[in-house]
């Protein structure tokens, strides 16, 4: 029902607030039945049991697994172990234990499924050795003590500091041996060690109680300080690898499954470190974990359980399918377009979720001409859509849209929000130089790989290469490197400046070898105030400069992040070599991040969320999709432009909105499209196409400068074709436009509040622009006696579709037939409300 003039405040308070409301696996230690089905087995982890000394140990897991799925485990209770040779190793209840040097294998029986495993056991005839890297720093790292709560921070705590999370083993070390006169350590009487005492309860700690004096950490403790507490050496062995095991699980609610962690070393020795590994779990409305890598499933849906151990990370993927039984033929009938909608038509079947039906016609043409040009279609173009019967039109839509100049301007700004278009930082011409550039490569169509080749190798003047302007905004090696690693890898190293990472294996090292990359870059010539002046700006590359690590004192040689080092004395622009790295198709992440964030942009929700953090830690909701869709654009030369064609040409883009029984509680896993709220900037421009009047962006503002009078944006500029984040606009500020000040997709905003609601009630934007003279409303007065077109012509300007019988009916009694100045009025309360309305305000 649409509200009446005396309802109309009321009405729209409640239209406004509701309009807010809104791996693979790895087949280690498995088996066939004893009956020789395939369907069930037993899986058996880790593959190989490695026992080196006599304080080793390995924990095992023993998981149901059908098909290619491996499932919940399996209790203890129900199952025999039996070594071949019990000489070897013993075993209590899942634990291997050494005895004697050899190799025996461990035979495991679940019911009428077997599954044996070869155990290798070593190095009982020598003392165990402790050594700090490998086993001191693990224990204080599980416990805590060198967390940023505690002795890991800034200033560390009671006269103690060390790194944080053990990153620079050499100074945790000396603290704690040389240090408050070396009364941490005594190495004649371990147990009077201020490192034991005080965690252990002998001594008073305000850090509590941390283990007993039985306790293994107690012992690897004493015993390392017993054999002369020896510091770290540059040939001890180095962790190579960490695994977690089971590597992906399909799980039900309320299963309770263990996790075992393995370390691989460069000397060649497995251990078993779970005891030692920090775990967390990356969606707790799927699983929770505890401390022993013990993880409780309490929903459904998909996560992920990582673990850190010696700033190393590995992810196993948890997947709990819906409770629905949706059957086969579903998926086998759905429709299907190309390679997307095999994949997402896969991971429903996995999931047990129902694809939403395809979405109408009128539907399709507001959402796809939204996302691709950031406007609504206009009238005739409606009626026109709609009233083509052919059954291509779709395929016909979306190449008009993807050639249109529109299509240029709105992914112009989308890409100039990640690489930070930004009038308060640039001056005015370098603004214009920036954005015209950007443009320029949308509108050819350049390869997202070149793209990104000329903005990091990027040389000259700033109004003349408008690339190098990136390096205006960015003018520190350090920073130029965490915003190049942001915007193409979307990789956020900026942790990694102080210490190692603790959510990623970037190493403090790594950040400033990466870092160096760009020590040599250089400008010149600013002449004049930053903001104002007419100086020009010139970026070139010197032949020498190195950037220092603090932590050493010394640079890092060159290096790409895994990628090979460079020579200090190689003359040429290191930025070449950085620039083959990162957009090398073998490049693990330039690809995924690409592919990511176009994703993001048509379906509201990254495959990998946040689209920037494709952090280890952090795994895609759909890894296969995530690996084809990268692999697609490397197979199309990594034009933009062809993958976006794959994603809106698909079945599952195309999906409606509109939830069915068995996809209610997707939040993830697209089996409809998800409703969002226009982007402000859209947002902006949909009001302003439906009224018909345009916003005049004739002032420029700068913080701490002059409005200055320009002829950038002449009237009738649309908000996606502002060329920065300095624009004075109430509206795009209060809807949450991205204001560019970092490289973070977090910067724009899409949170309701009741600002934006009563913003649309009261506002200046709309109303104002229905009063306007030369608004819609000025027009369609002229046309009165035809209030049937005009009740069907505000339908098609605002939400691009005819009105339903009953909508029409409502229309018509709102208009009435009222003398005068009250015609206005209510022309103005019928656009009124359908632009503030939820179906107008969102995309579904």
């Amino acid at each position: 029902m649409l509200p009446l003039r005396s309802l109309r405040r009321r009405s729209a308070l409640v239209s406004a607030c509701l309009a807010f409301a809104f791996v693979s696996t790895a087949w280690v230690g498995a088996a066939e039945p004893a009956d020789g089905s395939p369907s069930d087995r037993i899986v058996v982890y880790p593959q190989a049991a490695s026992l080196f000394g006599p304080a080793a140990s390995q924990r095992l897991i023993v998981q149901s697994a059908q098909g290619e799925d491996v499932g919940a485990t399996i209790p203890e209770s129900e199952l025999q172990i039996e070594l071949a040779d019990p000489q070897l190793a013993r075993i209590e209840g899942l634990t291997l234990y050494p005895l004697a040097n050899g190799e025996t294998t461990a035979t495991i029986r679940a019911g009428s499924s077997t599954a044996s495993i070869p155990v290798r056991v070593g190095g009982m005839d020598q003392p165990a050795q402790r050594e700090f890297t490998r086993h001191v720093l693990p224990v204080l790292s599980k416990l805590g003590c060198n967390s940023g709560a505690c002795h890991g921070a800034l200033a560390g705590k009671g006269g103690l500091k060390l790194s944080l999370r053990g990153y620079d083993p050499a100074s945790d070390h000396f603290a704690l041996t040389k240090e408050a006169n070396g009364r941490r350590v005594e190495l004649a009487d371990p147990g009077r060690s201020l490192l034991l005492a005080k965690p252990s309860g002998v001594l008073p700690h305000k850090g509590g109680l941390k283990f007993d004096v039985d306790s293994d950490e107690y012992r690897v403790l004493a015993e390392w300080i017993s054999q002369g507490a020896p510091a770290p050496k540059a040939d001890d062995a180095k962790l190579t690898k960490l695994e977690i095991f089971p590597p992906a699980a399909l799980l039900a609610k309320d299963d309770a499954q263990p996790f075992v962690v393995t370390a691989t070393y460069s000397d060649g020795r497995v251990e078993d470190v779970t005891r030692r590994t920090k775990f967390t779990s990356t969606n707790e409305s799927v699983a929770l974990i505890d401390e022993g890598g013990t993880a409780k499933v309490v929903g459904h849906g998909g996560g992920a359980i990582s673990a850190w151990f010696s700033s190393q990370l590995a992810v196993a993927e948890v997947t709990v399918p819906y409770p629905h039984g949706v059957p086969d033929e579903v998926y086998a009938h759905a429709p299907r377009r190309n390679f997307i909608d095999d994949l997402s038509l896969a991971r429903l079947e996995r999931m047990n979720l129902e694809p939403s039906p395809r979405c109408d016609d009128q539907v399709f043409l507001r959402r796809v001409t939204l996302d691709l040009i950031g406007m609504q279609p206009t009238p005739e173009e409606t009626v026109r859509f709609l009233d083509d019967p052919a059954p291509d039109k779709r395929d016909r839509l979306i190449e008009e849209l993807l050639a249109r100049d529109e299509f240029v301007d709105y992914w112009t700004y989308k890409w100039s929000d990640v690489l930070l278009v930004n009038g308060r930082r640039l001056r005015p011409d370098a603004v214009k130089a920036y954005y015209g550039w950007i443009r320029e490569q949308v509108e050819q169509d350049v390869p997202w790989d070149e793209f990104a080749r000329r903005i990091v190798t990027a040389q000259g003047e700033a109004t003349e290469d408008g690339a190098t302007n990136f390096y205006a905004l960015h003018q520190d090696p350090e920073t130029v490197s965490e915003n190049v690693s942001q915007a193409f890898l979307g990789l956020s190293l900026a942790c990694a400046k102080c210490h190692n990472h603790p959510l990623e294996k970037w190493t403090n090292d790594q950040y400033y070898a990466f870092a160096n990359c760009f020590s040599r870059v250089r400008t010149k010539g600013w002449g004049g105030e930053p903001r104002n002046g007419d100086g020009k700006r010139t970026l070139y590359v010197a032949t020498r400069g190195e950037l220092i690590q603090p932590l050493t004192g010394k640079p890092q040689p060159p290096t790409p992040l895994d990628g090979e080092p460079m020579a200090f004395d190689d003359p040429t622009d290191r930025r070449e070599a950085l620039a083959d790295w990162l957009v090398s198709p073998e490049n693990p992440y330039f690809a995924r991040a690409a592919a990511n964030r176009v994703w993001a942009s048509f379906f509201g929700v990254g495959l990998v969320e946040q689209v920037d953090d494709l952090r280890v830690s952090n795994p895609a909701s759909d890894e296969p999709m995530l690996s084809a869709l990268a692999d697609k654009l490397v197979e199309h030369d990594f034009r933009v432009k062809a993958l976006i064609r794959d994603i809106v040409s698909s079945e599952t883009y195309q999906r409606s909105s509109e939830a069915t029984e068995f996809n209610a509680g997707d939040e993830r896993f697209y089996s409809r499209f998800y409703p969002r709220r226009l982007q402000a900037e859209v947002l902006h421009d949909v009001i302003t196409q439906a009224t018909g009047v345009p916003t005049n962006f004739d002032q420029i503002a700068f913080e701490g400068a002059d409005k200055q009078k320009t002829d950038f944006y002449p009237v009738g500029t649309r908000a996606t074709e502002l060329y920065d984040s300095a624009v004075e606009s109430y509206f795009l500020s209060t809807f949450g436009r991205n204001p560019r000040d970092i490289t973070c997709e977090c910067e724009r905003s899409s949170d309701p509040s009741m600002v934006q609601a009563l913003h649309l009630i009261n506002g200046e934007t709309l109303n104002k622009k229905l009063a306007d003279e030369k608004s819609v409303v000025t027009q369609e007065l002229a046309a009165w006696d035809d209030r049937e077109g005009i009740v069907e012509r505000a339908f098609l300007r605002t939400l691009c579709r005819r009105p339903t019988d009953l909508e029409r009916k409502q229309a018509r009694e709102l208009l009435g037939d009222p003398p005068g100045e009250e015609r206005r009025k209510r022309l103005e309360d019928l656009y009124w409300s359908l632009t503030s309305s939820r179906e107008f305000l969102f995309q579904k």
